[in-house]
């Protein structure tokens, strides 16, 4: 069997140092490609894009489908003339997102941009709106969904009117009227992103780089998937949750994690042929080319916990529809090509079931130290259908987790490595390359060296995540050479 390895970097596009206090689909997302093709990589991994909820995770979406507005690039705007230059603000901060600040400008604009798209008329532009808005089924009850919640001032769908909160199909039908202007404007603002991004990953694939989406398993109760199909979850007479997502006590919580995401009701699923995860897989893939399905295990079984608790301490393991939806799925849409995340609880059967289909699993080298030579995650015990990270987005950064190390753990990296204490990401890094592992992933904190403050996201806690963004000074030529070079020795280098 012929293998092919393969390495890339792990970047959400919201951490590009764009203008107007986020990143964008713009220029410096070309930058970045450009960087990943110098560096000879051929794999750029995102974070899921969705329209990001409560706290700012991309992991908690008010849609499964929808693309996030915060991703959108002004200045291509300007370009286009649904806005002017004169509109642009500069005066956000750059080196963190202060989502608040930046959701109030971009989403002032975004309207003013929608305004000034729909008077204009455009035969040709309006055109390609209609018939994107036409090609995404899913497309209406999002608008409509985010126009009711600005309609009802922030609040979740279970405290709308009953009427509206049960969708009575007349009720619906007036509301869709009275909110026809702000349903248009969140039509217009997926119908940007869509295109911008589509943009982006044409050109990625043109210089040799595949996009690795995510797929959290898990969706937010305050979503338009739950409001529009409340018999596919586990919910009450009320439509409130009666169980809720989580994982038991583990290396990043010794209460676990209370997640809150509703539960699927599988039965049901399987009775309607699985047949929202397959359009959410072929939605999905029409974004990206590989996915990274987030919490894979809950395939196999799920932990579920009583919605009245306040940790995940007492949940209990639930079976999960297992293969039957995998081949739902390729049955629709073929071989999807799929990285499973299957870190945490791992059983025997999640195991059995991951290489069923041939998923290659995760292998993160920061949890390979510490507990023996037979450590999964130690590089000598890497086999060749797994991806290798040195950390990914729910990790300190590895500058940072080394040195919050004691004296004896940090002697004991250093000498499995056989390296000082000096350096000790890009030393990481070599030890991923150099993995028998087909794929390996690298985040960009770890490329830069940065320490712990350039972390991403600090599992159980609900505030100070998401925000970071990097200097695009350290994106430089003598980075992208080192490397290339490190990349072409270990015979990872796709990238003509």
């Amino acid at each position: 069997m012929h293998y092919t390895r393969k390495s890339g970097v792990l970047l959400h596009p919201t951490s590009l140092p764009s203008h107007g206090g986020i990143g964008s689909l713009g220029n410096d997302a070309i930058k970045f490609i450009d960087f990943l093709h110098s560096a000879g990589q051929s794999l750029w991994q995102v974070l899921p894009l969705g329209p990001t909820a409560y706290g700012n995770s991309p992991y908690a979406c008010y849609s499964a489908f929808a693309g996030n507005p915060l991703l959108i690039n002004l200045e291509l705007l300007v370009e286009e003339g649904d806005l002017v230059s004169s509109d642009l603000c500069e005066d956000l901060p750059a080196e963190r997102i202060d989502f608040q600040l930046v959701t109030g400008y971009k989403n002032i604009l975004l309207r003013k941009a929608a305004s000034s798209f729909f008077a204009a008329g455009d035969p040709q532009r309006t055109g390609e709106f209609s018939c994107f808005c036409e090609a995404h089924p899913w497309l209406h009850d999002f608008a409509l969904f985010m126009a009711l919640k600005e309609h009802h001032h922030g609040k979740s769908w279970c405290y709308w009117p009953d009427e509206v909160a049960r969708r009575k199909s007349s009720e619906l039908a007036l509301v869709s009227l009275e909110l026809a202007a702000q349903i248009d404007e969140h039509k217009y603002m997926q119908w940007q992103f869509f295109r911008q991004w589509r943009k982006i990953k044409g050109y990625a694939n043109r210089q040799g780089i595949d996009i690795i989406g995510d797929i959290p398993i898990f969706v937010a109760y305050d979503s338009v998937d739950v409001w529009a199909y409340p018999d596919l979850f586990h919910l009450d007479e009320k439509g409130r949750p009666t169980v809720v997502a989580g994982v038991p006590p583990d290396y990043f919580s010794k209460t676990g994690q209370l997640w809150g995401n509703p539960l699927y009701n599988w039965e049901i699923m399987a009775y309607h042929g699985y047949d929202w995860w397959v359009d959410r897989f072929r939605s999905a893939l029409d974004l990206c080319d590989l996915l990274r399905v987030d919490h894979f295990r809950g395939f196999e079984a799920y932990w579920e916990v009583p919605v009245v608790d306040k940790t995940a301490v007492n949940g209990r393991w639930v079976k999960g529809p297992g293969e039957a939806l995998f081949h739902a799925l390729f049955d629709s849409l073929g071989k999807v090509p799929i990285i499973a995340e299957d870190l945490g609880v791992i059983t025997p059967d999640v195991e059995a079931l991951r290489d069923k289909f041939s998923f290659p699993g995760m292998k993160i080298l920061q949890f390979a130290f510490g507990s023996g030579p037979h450590n999964p995650y130690l590089p000598h015990n890497h086999v060749r259908e797994s991806v290798v990270y040195t950390g990914t987005h729910d990790n300190d950064t590895t500058v940072g987790w080394f040195a919050s190390l004691s004296k004896v753990e940090k002697q004991a990296v250093c000498r499995y490595l056989n390296v000082s204490e000096d350096g000790i990401a890009w030393n990481l890094i070599r030890a991923a390359l150099v993995s028998v592992a087909d794929t390996v992933i690298l985040p960009l904190q770890d490329i830069l060296e940065l320490p712990g403050d350039a972390r991403m996201n600090f599992p159980g806690s609900s505030s100070g995540n998401w925000t970071w963004r990097f200097n695009p000074e350290l994106l430089s030529g003598k980075t992208a050479k080192r490397l290339l070079e490190m990349t072409e020795m270990y015979g990872r280098c796709q990238v003509a």
